[in-house]
């Protein structure tokens, strides 16, 4: 129920309060609402559904609400004046409180509306926005193609395994699937400070060259390497040293302890198991004492990560943590940390009561487990 005013108006008989702030007593009521953690921050669809929740079930106005007890003599005395007036009062305030209601019902239905919109306005502006952005990285490709003048162009992969040379366009699906280069780079830019010390670094599989960026501007000295004759057309247009390689192959050639750190992200979850453990034999052979490798993959125990798993028909099989971790150290590394990376965002709200929060948070460790994770692995 609302007035022109934006005030209720009181009973009649009883003398309104002179001067309500209504902002500051709806901001002190906000802040007495609570549902197991701090308000949501504004714009965020989580916290918008939290109190979207929270004005679900306080929108049934009714004059029979339990009365409050305050300690003290006048809280003694108010509550039993407002016991023994509530009787006389009802017949004014219900039907009031009828309207109310009706009002709420109301408003929430159009608050319902407008968020649907919005979402869906949304989603339609971060597809176009991919469709941009995947558009500009491919028309970036056929740019940065080698031109014909006779010279046969290079084979589109160099990979040992078939799958890789099965997919149609893998550039495109990069582009759709994980992202955008800058999105790749913010993701990636958490392992610039284990590099530091760790030049020269090879990227395996750099893809886009996203991370050797990073390293050019940290100035720690990196080479890529990538099977896909598209990727590294893209990296070297950028100014990055890549070139076109398989793997195993090229770490084989390379003098042992000839690198100070191995970065593979998005790698080992393609290869089957045999290529798997010789590439992480090679890996350890190739890095001077005290080398580092980083091996960045999807994280099965996510259920969320397993779209993106299942979504690229060149993976060979999902790897977790505890495998990985023991594949590197019989592959000769003596000390591997595992690091997840990645937590999705609209986690579930913990409730009040401790026995369902306790299942809560079980729950959410289930369903929101961080979508990726790295093993760091030291000779």
């Amino acid at each position: 129920m609302a007035t022109s005013a934006g005030k209720t108006p009181a009973p009649e008989g009883i003398s309104p309060p002179e001067d309500v702030d209504v902002d500051a007593l709806f901001a002190r009521l906000q802040d007495e609402v609570r549902w197991g953690g701090s308000a949501p921050g504004e714009g965020d669809r989580s916290g918008r559904l939290a109190w979207r929740n929270q004005a679900d079930r306080a929108w049934a106005v009714s004059a029979e609400r339990p009365i409050r007890r305050r300690p003290g003599a006048r809280g003694f005395v108010a509550y039993g004046v407002k016991k023994a007036l509530r009787p006389f009062l009802r017949w004014y305030v219900e039907p009031l409180a009828a309207e109310q209601r009706g009002y709420n019902d109301a408003l929430l239905k159009l608050v319902d509306e407008l968020s649907e919109r919005a979402d869906r306005a949304q989603s339609r502006e971060e597809a176009a926005q991919r469709s941009l952005t995947e558009l500009g990285e491919r028309l970036a490709r056929v740019e940065r193609r080698p031109a014909g003048g006779g010279v046969a162009p290079p084979p589109q992969t160099v990979a040992a395994q078939p799958a890789a040379a099965a997919f149609p366009d893998y550039f495109a699906y990069e582009a759709r699937m994980r992202g955008s280069t800058e999105s790749v780079r913010e993701r990636q830019r958490v392992y610039v400070d284990d590099f530091r010390d760790h030049a020269p670094v090879l990227d395996v599989g750099c893809g886009r060259g996203e991370l050797l960026a990073l390293l050019r501007e940290a100035g720690v000295e990196a080479r890529g390497i990538d099977a896909d004759a598209d990727m590294v057309a893209y990296a070297k247009a950028e100014g990055l040293d890549v070139e076109q390689a398989d793997a195993l192959a090229y770490l084989d050639a390379l003098a042992d302890g000839s690198l100070g750190a191995i970065f593979m992200g998005q790698v080992v979850e393609h290869l089957p198991p045999p290529a798997l453990l010789r590439l992480l034999e090679l890996s350890a052979r190739k890095l001077r004492t005290g080398g580092l490798l980083v091996a960045e993959t999807i994280n099965p125990l996510s259920p969320l990560a397993l779209r993106s798993y299942f979504a690229d028909l060149t993976h060979a099989q999902p790897l977790v943590p505890e495998t990985l971790a023991l594949l590197a150290q019989q592959a000769g590394f003596r000390a591997v940390e595992t690091r997840f990376l990645n937590e999705p965002a609209g986690k579930l709200a913990i409730p009040d009561d401790p026995t369902i929060a306790a299942n809560v948070g079980k729950l959410n460790e289930i369903l929101f487990a961080p979508l990726d994770y790295a093993i760091l692995a030291r000779t």
